[in-house]
């Protein structure tokens, strides 16, 4: 049974006085198995973040199915949705998403501080996440102390210390410079080969070349995927880039 499993995914929306409607997801069908790494990519529009926002349970399908772990998600109430996504799911977002107010510890623990942790399983946890991720010097610092490299690291121990089982990536790289994109992707890989299931939303072909398999969105459907298999990420960004191009230019794609 396959982790993730999306079914005829549809997502309608009706603008503000009913009078016309925008489609933006038409019949997504995809699954994502245990220990897959997978990237999501289509232009602005193509309805990759209306599908984000359905996994993350953040926004209900018009019509179609989601489960995790042979669960729909849209048998989960409202009052459970909260815990759901604390249990099941890990988020990095683009811009972090981290508070200010909270030392960069207090805004890893936040997620287990609300499942009702103990202490003593709370700190296990954290001394192992962050020591993996190399940031237990800057643990007592707050978010507009470091740097966005820094701060991504801190986003990405948040989203892992609950254990989910899968981590869904907005954008990751986005808001990072070249070298912490770099850091940040390498982690991911790391992180991956020890079996953590990722789900990442990216623009960036470079971020894409580093997973596994490439799903293209494309006017709310998946056209096209590829499977790296045996190529390496300098492969894999080619075949990427070339997928790409020839979508941009109304050329046909072959398997």
């Amino acid at each position: 049974m396959p982790l993730l499993d999306v079914t005829h995914l549809k997502k309608v929306y009706t603008t503000r006085f009913g009078g016309n409607q925008v489609v933006a997801l038409k019949n997504v069908n995809f699954s994502v198995e245990q220990g897959e790494y997978v990237a999501i990519m289509g232009e602005s529009g193509s309805g990759k973040t209306t599908l984000l926002n359905i996994l993350a349970a953040l926004d209900k399908p018009t019509g179609g199915d989601v489960k995790l772990n042979g669960k729909s998600l849209s048998a989960i109430t409202e009052k459970e949705l909260a815990a759901f996504r604390r249990t099941n799911l890990g988020f990095v977002f683009q811009d972090f998403n981290l508070l200010d107010t909270f030392s960069l510890e207090d805004n890893i623990l936040l997620p287990l501080v609300l499942s009702g942790c103990s202490y003593s399983q709370m700190e296990e946890r954290l001394n192992n996440i962050a020591s993996k991720l190399a940031i237990c010097d800057i643990l007592k610092k707050f978010p507009y102390e470091v740097s966005g490299g820094q701060k991504q690291r801190v986003a990405a121990a948040r989203a892992l210390i609950t254990r989910p089982k899968i981590v869904l990536a907005d954008e990751p790289t986005g808001a990072l410079d070249s070298k912490a994109s770099e850091n940040l992707l390498k982690l991911f890989s790391d992180i991956n080969a020890e079996g953590q299931t990722i789900l990442m939303v990216t623009h960036s072909t470079k971020a894409a070349s580093y997973a596994k398999r490439v799903l293209f969105i494309r006017d709310g459907e998946v056209f096209h995927q590829i499977y790296r298999g045996e190529m390496t990420s300098e492969e894999m960004f080619e075949k990427i880039s070339n997928t790409l191009t020839i979508l941009q230019t109304g050329g046909e794609l072959h398997a």
